[in-house]
């Protein structure tokens, strides 16, 4: 143990029930604001959504031997995918949607299996900063037009937001730090409340207890009447290459919990484990009309934080969401919050999501004096951005003979990205499959 972790603990049983039981709570305070801020966003549901994050990380947590502390929370990598197939949060789409994340989550075995066949530096290859770092920095950008939209419902009230959260994040000490999304929803949010800019109606009339989903709302509904083939076929060519960038976002993120506590996760339980896991608790959690999960940075900031290194703690935050979950106050609560507050917060985060993509290429000294990476990088980033915002539409139609399909910019853009790395010439990557290449993936999350 180094000299870093040498006042660091490894069993909560040490601070007894109580101090641990307050850890959990700490650990669900941290994920609380961006993950219901997923389905606030994109209309899906704000309990289920609590409920398969806590059921994800649990299922994480049984894949990786119970050996990694890491909490699954909302992915905002996905938040793309479902303005593209539901642009209006429409409930008889957003299960297309999910479906289209659930094949996401099984490219994740896939490359899983990839990983424990191949080894991680050969597959790796395929999959070099200058093809994620640009997907990366297309997502933020790809994502900006909504955050813009929303802000002008109330440039007051998204104002507030920013600037609270530009303040905690910078000048915070502790939790403060940690939290700056949720503070600045709950900022903006109270003062939206104040000058009587909430309808809080909805809040008043809803249980107190509830089911946390409608089957109605899951994948499963699709397939009760008459499905739209068209338009699940377009959901998951639409989808499943945004997974391609959150695979490499999740190998960041399991580097950096291995060097917050000190071990290395890639090596042990292995990446193929956690990389099962996480697209494992994808899977069950868009079945069920839930967003995408991913590893959270916020969590791995509590574990520096406060130097306890059990994964027990994260699986107490785990079952606490779970059983907030069933409370459909809470949920017409954040359904009920403005969309100036959302659209506040969402321009730091969307804007933060490109400059970890920056930071990407950056940190790996991707070599722009090379011609295939300006070529390469600035294909994904043409693509993806131009095709939602040059054509007008989010998506154009490919056709071979009598089938045709519709794929999003983001999409096109991560497809011609691997395809011309692995074509063109000169690819030197190797990946370090220790812990200092892959940490500095980075996540999104403030």
């Amino acid at each position: 143990m180094d000299h870093e972790n040498e006042k660091a603990i490894y069993h909560a049983k040490e601070l007894g029930t109580a101090k641990t039981l307050i850890l959990g709570f700490q650990h669900l305070f941290a994920m609380f604001g961006a993950t219901v801020l997923v389905p606030a966003i994109t209309g899906l549901s704000v309990s289920a959504t609590l409920l398969f994050a806590g059921a994800g990380t649990l299922l994480f947590h049984a894949v990786t031997q119970m050996s990694v502390p890491a909490f699954l929370g909302s992915s905002f990598s996905f938040l793309a995918a479902y303005l593209t197939i539901a642009p209006n949060g429409e409930a008889e789409l957003l299960p297309y949607a999910c479906f289209g994340v659930a094949c996401a989550g099984i490219l994740y075995l896939i490359l899983a299996s990839l990983f424990k066949t191949f080894g991680a530096r050969k597959v790796m290859r395929f999959f070099p900063p200058v093809v994620t770092g640009p997907i990366v920095i297309s997502i933020g950008l790809y994502l900006c037009g909504w955050a813009i939209s929303n802000c002008q419902d109330n440039w007051g009230i998204a104002l507030i937001a920013i600037l609270t959260v530009i303040i905690a994040n910078i000048y915070g000490k502790g939790m403060i730090k940690i939290v700056p999304i949720l503070l600045g929803v709950i900022v903006s949010y109270t003062a939206a409340a104040a000058t009587g800019y909430v309808d809080f109606s909805a809040v008043t009339s809803a249980k107190w207890l509830g089911l946390p989903f409608l089957m109605e709302n899951t994948v499963f509904s699709l397939f009760d009447g008459q499905v739209d083939t068209g338009l699940l076929i377009t959901a998951a060519v639409t989808i499943i290459p945004i997974s391609l960038a959150t695979m490499m976002e999740h190998i960041g993120d399991i580097s950096a919990i291995g060097a917050t506590v000190g071990k290395n996760f890639i090596a042990e339980p292995g990446l193929h484990r956690t990389l099962v896991g996480d697209g494992l608790a994808t899977i069950v959690a868009s079945l069920f009309g839930a967003p995408a999960n991913t590893t959270y940075g916020e969590n791995t900031g509590v574990l520096a934080l406060t130097k306890v290194y059990d994964p027990l703690v994260v699986r107490l935050a785990a079952v606490f969401a779970m059983i907030m979950s069933f409370c459909p106050k809470f949920a017409a609560l954040i359904s009920a919050m403005p969309v100036a507050t959302l659209g506040g917060v969402s321009l730091i985060l969307y804007g933060m999501i490109s400059a970890i993509g920056i930071r990407n290429v950056v940190e790996n000294r991707v070599d722009f004096s090379r011609s295939r990476n300006v070529i390469i990088a600035g294909l994904i980033m043409v693509l993806a951005i131009g095709i939602k915002y040059g054509t007008g539409t989010e998506a154009v139609t490919l056709s071979l003979g009598s089938f045709s399909v519709n794929m999003s910019g983001l999409a096109m853009a991560a497809i011609v990205g691997i395809l011309l790395n692995a074509i063109l010439p000169g690819n030197e990557y190797e990946f370090d499959e220790g812990m200092s290449d892959a940490a500095s993936l980075g996540k999104y999350e403030l």
